[in-house]
């Protein structure tokens, strides 16, 4: 399973280039085409001198700049996009796998920095930083009761590596407050949120993105998982929106033999580009790929070809529908344009991006339209298109056209839906009752609860708790509703002890319970258990 592994190609394949039209101030307005007709580009030109010169007010030319390359890339497709210089950093940071500072997830309640946890191996944890612990003081300035944002904490907690910051924390318990120099440093971003033996023989692995470090993480949990007896697995890309390509074929590579065919690639002005499976030692036990429709670009690309080789039963919802392969240039202030330069095909040839043709925000509703069609209710509504019918190394029929069908449908369950439960999850309700309610009882909890399988097992979020929930919840303003309690009453326990778990045992504790009650999941262990991979003509190598 260890490879060397190069991090150069991105799947929007970050590379280089120029956007001149915009830069440069003086425009003449008299250039025409042979034809007569005026060059495009001489008349917008035309457009911002006539601005400049006559305008009632003097205008903001960045601004002017900004928004006419943003109307123009809307005409083009959804993911080309321009990135102002100010976003450029925090916008590349999460695929880089990275940050600069000091390494803790908080929440701002009641006024107050609370450390959620802190990051592993980070300077905050190096130094015995707590989860529960407040964060009243930093380099000697209070933020405690001095309404103190999300962006506030940003700025005077990041920063550049080497360099120092003071923060005063109350730790329950203790008398005073505790002073912390720390030392900033680079900061892991995980893409690897959860991995643990869902049953004997069954590992479970989630993703949440394909980042610079993601193959490094999968790797590290892949073999965690093969030492605790581990001989089939559920890779979970739910949500997983994609990220560099050269990590989904490392990933694909996990599977598919060497020398197979993961995706090509191919545009208008960019030849045929093939991409085959590295020269791995392939897992050779089943596999069932967990994705809905918030599964995009290289989940696709992953799910797309383990489908294709007959490689995975692939569960869940038609995914997003994302094939489109964009390069980003850096522009001249700073700033980048991500160019959407080629579509991607999976193994049998399927492009599986989706339509846009009515415009960006027709398509960023697609949810509600395949809501509204009962898709996610219903695998007989999801529109498949003959023409585009596809088949697989066990000549089993798969559809381009809009994003990948699975090969089992699991509906999107609503049932305990309610307005009430909207509202709660709407407010945070969930997360800051619970926060509140682990730092009043850390020491209890730690001591009760050693270990996860002691607290999956004994932990019961009783009416007790959950009066004390609702009673927090009607000072957030969500009044009570005893029939919206009724219907969304397990998904409220249930998330209620997740979070908990969370707090204790960080993100394998949170999924294992959210997965105990979730469908899909369930799904794909039952389905690794029977006969279903044989009866849809899967197989393991």
């Amino acid at each position: 399973m260890k490879k060397k592994l190069n991090y150069k190609i991105p799947l929007l394949f970050a590379v280089v280039a120029a956007f001149a039209m915009f830069v440069g101030a003086r425009f003449s307005s008299r250039s025409k085409t042979d034809g007569g007709i005026s060059d495009p580009s001489s008349l917008f030109q035309e457009v911002m001198m006539r601005i400049n010169s006559e305008y009632v007010d003097k205008p903001d030319d960045n601004k002017l700049t900004q928004a006419a390359i943003e109307g123009m890339l809307k005409e083009l497709d959804p993911h080309s996009v321009f990135i102002p210089a100010s976003e450029l950093k925090a916008n590349t940071e999460e695929l880089q796998g990275n940050f600069e500072g000091i390494g803790i997830e908080f929440n701002i309640l009641n006024d107050t920095i609370f450390v959620v946890t802190p990051i592993s191996g980070g300077p905050s944890e190096k130094l015995g930083i707590r989860a529960g612990d407040k964060i009243i003081k930093i380099d000697g300035n209070t933020v405690a009761g001095v309404k103190y944002k999300e962006s506030d904490v940003f700025k005077h907690l990041r920063g550049a590596k080497g360099t120092d910051v003071t923060v005063s924390i109350y730790r329950a318990g203790n008398p005073g407050l505790l002073d912390f120099k720390i030392t900033r440093d680079k900061i892991p971003i995980y893409s690897v949120d959860a991995s643990y033996m869902a049953s004997p023989g069954i590992g479970y692995i989630k993703i949440n993105r394909f980042g610079s470090t993601t193959a490094d993480e999968f790797n590290t949990a892949f073999e965690k998982l093969q030492k605790e007896g581990m001989t089939n697995l559920v890779l979970d890309l739910r949500d997983n929106p994609g990220g560099y390509l050269n990590i989904a074929i490392d990933i694909a590579s996990e599977f598919i033999p060497r020398g197979k065919l993961i995706v090509y690639t191919q545009g208008r002005a960019h030849e045929k580009e093939v991409y085959n499976s590295k020269d791995y030692s392939p897992f050779k036990g089943k596999v069932a790929v967990l994705i809905d429709e918030g599964s995009a670009s290289a989940s696709e690309i992953v799910t797309g070809a383990l489908q294709d080789w007959d490689r995975a039963l692939v569960i869940g919802r038609r995914s997003f529908g994302k094939g489109l392969v964009q390069q980003q240039y850096p522009l001249s202030d700073g700033s980048a344009l991500r160019l959407t330069i080629a579509r991607y095909y999976t193994p049998s040839g399927r492009c599986i991006q989706k339509s846009y043709k009515n415009g960006v925000e027709d398509y960023y509703q697609d949810f509600a339209k395949r809501y509204k069609s009962g898709e996610l209710e219903n695998k007989d509504s999801i529109k498949v298109i003959d023409s585009l019918k596809y088949y697989t190394n066990n000549h089993r029929a798969v559809y381009g056209g809009g994003g990948i069908v699975p090969d089992v449908f699991v509906p999107l369950d609503t049932t305990e839906n309610s307005t009430y439960l909207i509202k709660l999850l709407n407010k945070g309700v969930f997360n800051q009752y619970v926060l509140t309610y682990t730092d009043k009882h850390r020491a209890e909890l730690a001591s009760k609860y050693p270990d996860f399988a002691t607290f999956d097992k004994n932990f019961v979020t009783d009416n007790n708790f959950i009066n004390n929930f609702v009673k927090y919840g009607e000072k957030s303003g969500v009044k009570k509703d005893d029939k919206a309690l009724a219907i969304s009453g397990n998904y409220i326990r249930n998330e209620l002890k997740a979070l908990v778990a969370r707090q204790l045992f960080q993100n394998d504790g949170f999924f294992q319970v959210v997965n105990e009650s979730n469908n899909m999941y369930q799904k794909a262990l039952q389905s690794i258990k029977d006969d279903s991979f044989e009866k849809t003509g899967i197989v393991s190598k």
